[in-house]
């Protein structure tokens, strides 16, 4: 419970790290829904300046995982298990319909986009820099597939869906990160073979594989700290 203070060489990654701290402590269930999260206090917990702790806090208020109230600050909402259920499903029913309408619009650069994507994943060495980069590549990634479709109503469905946890589930499942790549490179191929119905189910599968992960991420966190 104590031992939240970073090393000298996490401070390279400063940022990420104290984001990604606060993250993990939110989702291990620390905080009760509503309690304030005091800068002063975490701060010394992690060895940092008031500075990379409020910037953290913007961060996770766009995740949805805090909310900044005037006069009391940092507000703890922790996702739950039925948000990330709500969120994932959604994911996997919008973003499926979304790349097979998208495929047959994806051009000859498109692919190319996606293949050196693949290629930069698959070159990645998991630490805390090289995960960065993979939630970067990831979210890259899934933007292009589904860029080619034409209904514009569900690319804003889509990005709402993604103003969240998504694109830093990689953070926390860095044990799957392996998996995610490989799925990747099949979503490639079927995009490479025109395969609309394939393409779409491995989308959705990766998606509910992602939030089945997560939801035992939260779960076993939770339980080691109770």
């Amino acid at each position: 419970m104590d031992n939240y203070r970073l090393s000298e060489q996490d401070r390279a990654t400063l940022q990420y790290r104290v984001t990604t701290k606060l993250r993990e402590v939110i989702l291990r269930g620390e905080f009760e829904d509503g309690e304030r999260l005091v800068q002063e206090e975490w701060a010394e917990k992690l060895g940092v300046s008031r500075m990379p702790i409020r910037e953290a806090l913007k961060q996770l208020e766009v995740e949805g995982l805090v909310r900044i109230e005037p006069r009391r600050g940092a507000i703890v909402t922790p996702i739950s298990v039925e948000d990330i259920e709500e969120i994932y499903q959604l994911r996997a029913l919008l973003e499926g319909e979304a790349v097979e309408k998208s495929l047959p619009n994806l051009s000859k650069e498109h692919i190319e986009d996606l293949e050196n994507i693949c290629e930069q994943m698959k070159d990645l060495e998991v630490n805390e820099h090289s995960v960065a980069e993979f939630m970067r590549l990831n979210e890259n990634f899934h933007k292009i597939l589904y860029e080619g479709c034409t209904w514009r109503r569900i690319h804003g469905l889509i990005e709402t869906l993604w103003k969240g946890i998504p694109p830093y589930t990689p953070s926390l499942l860095t044990n799957h990160l392996d998996e995610s790549h490989q799925e990747h490179r099949l979503m490639l191929e079927y995009v490479k073979q025109n395969e609309s119905e394939k393409l779409k189910e491995v989308v959705q599968k990766h998606i509910l594989r992602t939030r089945d992960n997560l939801i035992k991420y939260v779960v076993k966190s939770k339980k080691q700290e109770s």
